[in-house]
């Protein structure tokens, strides 16, 4: 190596010096101080998160969510709320929605897996208001800002008549302005007309027929901001309603019979619907009237079979109605799973068989009375036709609804933890329980009977 030659080396150092080597000369410079590399790094972090929070505050959920592909990956986070204790399955409402605020008010402590489980759900869709959120003490329903009921109407469950309640009986400032021979009633607010209520009988089907989790989430935002001409910031309290599985199967079964289609129905899921590979039609012409129970429940594409899980899981967890997107028992896992965290998430959900308990909830929760008292009745056409099935029969509806079973039995449970919440804080709970419904006469309150609306109406868009 020549004599000569230089060689330069940058290190950090105080101050500046050379050292002579036999290879030649090493010049050694001195660096930036450490200070105002720092200054420098700290400067970009704080770029990085103003950037990240911007990019969230401003970005919608529709336009910012994750790809198909990526959130179908976080499926196998949510399986872990299939094995929760049900009292953390109440108590992480709040946090899965993203609107907790940390009240007192909790049914059950929050354990790490809850927390983990329901964490897909945030980036997915806005599911609304929890359960959680309700609890406040302060809490109410605020007609006159920018809340919105969305009621999730699954078949044959009695949701019309419930939905008849929620537009005609319930003792408000500004009642909703029904239409006789119309199927559509006016729900504003007391002081301008935007709607406070999402329904079939207030806005009609606008996210489709008989809407599922799936779509309303993705849906309900679009059309009021559409409906009313601008785009507001909006609190959604989603409801529903759940009825046992068998008579709930069987009521579909004798309602298709007579000729219902609810060929309406979008099935829409990750921007697209459902194509006729995915969904084949179970039976040819117009409808499928007079069908028999063995071919209605031999077809493999019938949507009866688990219609309450489907119908409240986030389809796009499972790859929507592509089943070929995962295995079928791993499909069911995870539908379960999230049909169970989002009906624990909603704001309010009743059950057809305990209607009195049902409407107590639903007062309590939000703050509002029914002018009338829900009616109760025990003995049903479908209930009568399920003691009539064959055992071999029996047998095969309860394992195609295996999953609505054993949704029904956390909702049962959930809901009789919530009855006991609220009645341990109601002081007044014997006189409230006893006089439920019992306001003051009022005119022209549904003239409906419960039990025959959930069995016999004949329109096919029930």
């Amino acid at each position: 190596m020549p004599g000569d030659m230089h060689k330069n080396v940058s290190v950090q150092v105080d101050s500046d010096f050379a050292l002579l080597l036999p290879s030649g000369v090493y010049e050694i410079k001195k660096m930036e101080p450490r200070s105002k590399i720092r200054t420098i790094i700290v400067f970009c972090l704080f770029l990085a998160i103003a950037g990240i929070i911007g990019f969230g505050y401003f970005c919608q959920d529709q336009v910012c969510a994750l790809s198909k592909r990526a959130v179908i990956l976080q499926s196998s986070d949510i399986l872990a709320y299939n094995e929760l204790p049900l009292h953390q399955a109440n108590s992480i409402n709040g946090n899965a929605n993203g609107n907790g605020n940390g009240n007192g008010n909790s049914v059950g402590g929050i354990t790490a897996m809850a927390s983990k489980s329901s964490a897909p759900q945030n980036i997915i869709a806005n599911a609304g208001l929890s359960y959680e959120d309700v609890l406040n003490d302060d809490f109410q329903f605020d007609m006159d800002g920018h809340d919105v009921m969305v009621f999730l109407h699954i078949q044959k469950t009695g949701g019309t008549s419930f939905g008849r309640h929620l537009v005609r009986d319930l003792d408000l400032k500004r009642p909703c302005e029904c239409q006789r021979q119309r199927k559509r009633c006016y729900c504003f607010r007391p002081h301008r007309n935007e709607n406070w209520l999402f329904s079939r009988y207030s806005t009609g089907w606008k996210c489709g027929l008989h809407a599922d989790w799936t779509e309303l989430t993705s849906c309900v935002d679009v059309e009021l901001d559409k409906n009313e001409g601008e785009t507001a910031k909006r609190r959604y309290f989603y409801i529903s309603l759940l009825r046992q599985p068998i008579a709930r199967y069987m009521s579909e079964y004798r309602h298709v019979r007579r000729g219902a289609t609810w060929k309406g129905s979008r099935h829409w899921c990750l921007g697209r619907q459902a194509t006729a590979a995915e969904l084949p039609a179970c039976y040819k012409g117009k409808d499928w009237l007079d069908v028999d129970l063995d071919q209605f429940a031999g077809c493999e594409s019938n949507l009866a079979a688990n219609r309450q899980t489907r119908m409240l899981a986030d389809l796009a967890l499972v790859g929507c109605y592509n089943k070929s997107s995962m295995p079928a028992h791993e499909r069911d896992r995870v539908m379960l799973a999230s049909a169970k965290r989002n009906l624990a998430a909603m704001a309010y959900f009743g059950l057809t068989e305990y209607q009195k308990m049902s409407q107590y909830i639903f007062e309590e929760t939000f703050n509002l009375r029914f002018a009338i008292p829900f009616e109760q009745h025990n003995t049903t056409i479908s209930a009568t036709a399920v003691q009539n099935l064959r055992p071999d029969q029996k047998r095969r509806i309860e394992k195609l609804n295996s999953l609505d079973i054993e949704l029904y039995a956390f909702a049962k449970t959930l809901l009789f933890q919530r009855f006991e919440h609220l009645k341990a804080k109601d002081t007044n709970f014997e006189q409230r329980y006893a006089n439920l419904g019992n306001i003051y006469f009022k005119q022209g309150v549904t003239e409906f009977n419960w039990d025959s609306n959930v069995e016999d109406g004949l329109s096919t868009d029930h």
